[in-house]
């Protein structure tokens, strides 16, 4: 009988959450197969069989486990099935065999709707999403319709006037997040200086070199490079941006470890891209999918988190117009992207509509001085309105003739 013990997943975790039993009590597993999966304070884990053998789990899922405790055991002695197809059928035979198992049934026809309510709908603009219907075959019927307008803000097929609430216990990632908030809050002398940015340039190159981009480097030209570039650059040219608070000493970094603020299904996590004032566009693209991907997935390694001297996040992906982000401690300063909109902009004494970014930078006052968080606003600022800048971070012009 092997022993399955919480193993030692970084320095400072003294206990994790069991989530999830990938494979369940008598099933048979296969040697590095992934049996469980583990929630620590910074990240989630795996664990994998030591042998082949019949699984017995001690440990229940949403456990709290200390390291080294007992989760499970497996008994490598236990014969293997014969035809495991056989014994542990793949989900789309079981779902066949349940299928065949069940009466026949008639297939869900498609939404439809009388011809008043498909008239009501079309005069209130209603989703048919938004209606429940309740005649024959699922078909919409004029009181359904009147239900769904006079109840506007409930969704389709929930209890009307519910009081429910339901507690659930608070994961370890959760009450990292929390802690670190509230002591970036506490500990820092955090101020926000605003700016905006017109994005017609990049917005140009992406439309021009976007699949040129794709078919050489195999991945989409997005926004996360241009801004990582021009943050390296305005980085490098007022570091104290890049700098920690240490007791009663400042470090500072000749390096930029940009770290990326990305939500996961558990919470917000922030991996990093180390080095990212030596990476070209295309390697960043790559990082940063790369590390978005293991965050969707809960893949990301307890080092690919850690570090990093400056944040970017971008709230413009769920529509956020302004915000004021929060410092990444013990970072002194974060980056925040916003929703790109269409505002008139007087150019030239006249007024045009240009797709124009609104850019927030949080900074820590005990080290970053309102001149320096504003001109290193700024120079993102220059930076992006003139993508040219980011090939070496001066005029082109200017640096030919020496100026």
């Amino acid at each position: 009988m092997i022993d399955i013990k919480v193993p030692t997943v970084g320095e400072s975790i003294n206990e994790v959450t069991l989530v999830k039993w990938v494979k369940k009590e008598g099933d048979y597993v296969e040697r590095d197969e992934v049996i469980a999966e583990l929630e620590s304070e910074k990240a989630t884990f795996e664990i994998n069989a030591e042998q082949s053998g019949i699984l017995k789990t001690l440990a229940k899922e949403g456990d709290t486990l200390l390291i080294g405790d007992l989760a499970g055991h497996i008994d490598e002695t236990a014969p293997a099935p014969e035809n495991k197809a056989e014994a542990a059928p793949a989900p789309k035979e079981t779902a066949k065999k349940e299928e065949a198992s069940k009466p026949a049934s008639i297939p869900a026809p498609e939404v439809k709707a009388s011809p008043v309510a498909a008239a009501m709908l079309a005069d209130k603009k209603l989703d048919v999403k938004a209606v429940t219907p309740s005649g024959t075959g699922g078909k919409i019927l004029k009181n359904d319709v009147l239900e769904a307008l006079a109840n506007p803000g409930r969704k389709p097929g929930t209890e009307a006037f519910s009081r429910n609430a339901r507690r659930e216990k608070m994961s370890n990632l959760r009450k990292t997040i929390s802690r670190r908030l509230v002591d970036a809050k506490n500990s820092t002398a955090m101020l926000t200086t605003f700016n905006e940015v017109d994005m017609s340039p990049i917005m140009g190159i992406r439309a021009k070199y976007k699949d040129k981009f794709k078919e050489s480097h195999g991945v989409n030209l997005g926004f996360m490079s241009f801004f990582t570039k021009a943050c390296c650059y305005a980085l490098q040219e007022w570091p104290a941006v890049n700098a920690y608070i240490d007791g009663e000493e400042l470090i500072y970094h000749d390096y930029c470890d940009i770290s990326i603020a990305v939500s996961a299904p558990k919470g917000l996590v922030v991996p990093v891209i180390r080095n990212a004032e030596s990476l070209s566009m295309a390697e960043i693209e790559k990082k940063v999918v790369e590390l978005a991907g293991k965050a969707r997935d809960n893949k990301l390694a307890l080092e690919e988190m850690q570090g990093g001297t400056f944040t970017i996040t971008n709230g413009g992906v769920f529509g956020s117009l302004m915000s004021t982000p929060i410092i990444n401690i013990p970072q002194s300063a974060i980056l925040g992207m916003h929703k790109i909109q269409e505002r008139p902009i007087v150019v030239n004494g006249q007024i045009v509509a240009k797709p124009m970014m609104y850019l927030a930078l949080s900074y820590d006052h005990r080290i970053i001085d309102g001149r320096e968080s504003v001109s290193f606003l700024v120079r993102v600022k220059d930076l992006l309105e003139n993508p040219e800048l980011l090939l070496f971070g001066k005029d082109p012009v200017k640096t030919l003739l020496e100026l």
